[in-house]
């Protein structure tokens, strides 16, 4: 067993997010030279308070409940209307609803206490009986929350019991380096609004959603926007803002012009887009590394899929290195990754299979596998700009070695539906991304044999034991070794193809302070718009 030394020191660095979830702040900085923060303040110095602000999202939510969420855009909305316990960012943890935490002397025992006087959006009390609430519905297998994976160890789940209004006790089966690390991604949903609800997920009370967050909902038309406005009796302190609307905006060209415009105010831009932005002088374009792995995914569920040889004859197909200049126009936004851990990840590692640029050996393994003229068929989000560059990179790439590849760009909510439907054989060949955090542990929920999101469909009993193994193992050099294991597998059996590390890059409007304070985060853009301002 470690020192208590060892733990302290592991508990200060330990950060995650699911599916993309939150992760660790990548060091946000701004590219422009317009970004002079000229603040509009009252008498006594503050930022002048009113106005709003119109953000660009891709695509509506899924579901405004924090347990399901798992797409960039829910987490994003979810992030104003929903407060989580703490928030770490580059090692350091910041309060939010909790007040304070800890640790038993044999480490199986957490204790968390709340804040004193908060409150849900239709003023009722937030306390002990929500997070209780909260973690028992994540847990429970009727419930489906992709988040369960995260609180269950060696297959048995974390018990929370009640200790008094403001204090909960997290019982571990068994000692983890990985929980602590796991609550970054929790935000309490209220009891007295789902106590009762049969499926949480499917219920209509997630469509008019009471949260914690400095802002409250306002109203949701599908397929157009979502506005949230200013929660008055947020506890740390009201927003500046009056209102925030996301509005829908699938077609990133016309985003791009209605941001120019000042029809919206922030946005998510594709990096080919950042000259052109940029070099208009009219907004503050920060640039950050997200700790995001942008990858192609082979569908085991298709026969063709399942050689080893020929996912590999595909990897070795491509070349990295111009895959990512075709995608992202320079290395300064993306640089190649070898393995399904990004590097901002405890225990990632370069030391993996990874299948440098190689024709003949792409044709040989095909050649050895009994394979000819092969026709895959290859899944992307039609807006996505470095997908549709990448999509018709391949398509030529492969060509070469004897593969016909057929291009599917699809609408990006029934793209997000194909992939999560467990059956699926509709393609060969997708793409993805995600944002894991420092944690690894997080990232079983996208590679365990029945994961909701293991778009790959892999499925090995002693690949799932792994995982669970470095999920408890509490030596560093074992645990270690295990997550190595892990990246070797998934490299030498090739069901992922990692393609690139990227950098998120975000454009707001100079007419806006605070962005500094509101932190810019992977994921979710900015981590606290009650910051942001209108100058």
């Amino acid at each position: 067993m470690k020192s208590k030394k060892m733990w302290l020191s592991l508990m200060l660095v330990l950060v995650v997010a699911i599916m993309s979830a939150c992760g660790s702040s990548g060091d946000g900085t701004s590219s422009s030279s317009n970004t002079a923060e000229n603040t509009a303040t009252t008498d006594d110095g503050q930022p002048k308070d009113g106005g709003s602000i119109i953000i660009a999202v891709q695509d509506d939510p899924k579901v405004m409940n924090p347990i399901y969420a798992g797409d960039r855009v829910t987490l994003t909305i979810d992030q104003s209307l929903y407060a989580p316990l703490f928030n770490v960012n580059d090692g350091k943890k910041t309060y939010v609803l909790a007040d304070s935490d800890s640790f038993s002397d044999d480490h199986l025992t957490y204790t968390l206490k709340l804040k004193d006087g908060l409150k849900w959006h239709d003023g009722q009390p937030l306390t002990a009986d929500d997070i209780v609430f909260t973690m028992d519905s994540i847990l429970d297998e009727k419930q489906h929350s992709s988040s369960r994976s995260q609180y269950v160890f060696d297959g048995k789940p974390v018990k929370v019991t009640k200790v008094d209004d403001l204090t909960v006790e997290f019982k571990l089966p068994e000692v983890s380096a990985a929980f602590e690390g796991a609550l970054v991604s929790f935000s309490p949903i209220p009891k007295h609004i789902f106590e009762g609800e049969a499926d949480i997920e499917k219920s209509d009370k997630n469509n008019n959603p009471i949260g914690s967050g400095p802002f409250k909902f306002k109203e949701y038309r599908p397929g157009e926007y979502v506005t949230l406005e200013r929660f008055d009796d947020y506890f740390a302190g009201k927003a500046h803002l009056d209102s925030v609307t996301y509005r829908v905006a699938k077609d990133p060209n016309a985003a791009n012009l209605a941001l120019q415009n000042g029809e919206i105010q922030m946005r998510m831009v594709d990096t080919q887009d950042y000259n052109k932005l940029n070099d208009t002088g009219k907004f503050n374009m920060l640039t950050y590394p997200e700790g995001r792995l942008q990858y192609m995914v082979f569908n085991l569920n298709v026969p063709s899929m399942q050689k080893k040889e020929v996912r590999q004859a595909i990897a070795y197909a491509l070349d990295k290195n111009e895959l990512i200049t075709a995608s992202y126009s320079s290395a300064d936004f993306a640089e190649p990754a070898p393995s399904i851990l990004t590097p901002d990840t405890l225990y990632q590692t370069d030391d993996v299979e990874k299948y440098d640029y190689n024709v003949e050996k792409a044709k040989q393994l095909l050649a050895d596998a009994g394979v000819s003229n092969l026709k895959l068929r290859l899944a992307y989000t039609n807006t996505n700009k470095p997908q549709t560059s990448q999509a018709l990179y391949i398509q030529q790439k492969l060509k070469d070695v004897g593969i016909e590849v057929e291009l599917l760009p699809m609408d990006g909510t029934a793209y997000g539906n194909r992939t999560l439907d467990m059956n699926n054989t509709d393609f060969e060949l997708s793409f993805g991304g995600y944002i894991m955090g420092y944690e690894p542990d997080a990232y079983k929920s996208l590679f365990l044999s029945d994961a909701a999101y293991n778009y790959s469909h892999y499925k090995n009993a002693d690949f799932d034991k792994l995982w669970n193994e470095a999920a408890v193992q509490i030596d560093e050099t074992k645990r270690g070794d295990l997550y190595k294991q892990i990246q070797q597998t998934v490299a030498n059996e090739m069901t992922v193809y990692p393609i690139a590390y990227t950098k998120a890059v975000v454009a707001v409007d100079n007419t806006y302070g605070g962005v500094e304070d509101a932190n810019p985060k992977p994921v979710v853009m900015l981590e606290d718009l009650s910051k942001i301002f209108k100058k």
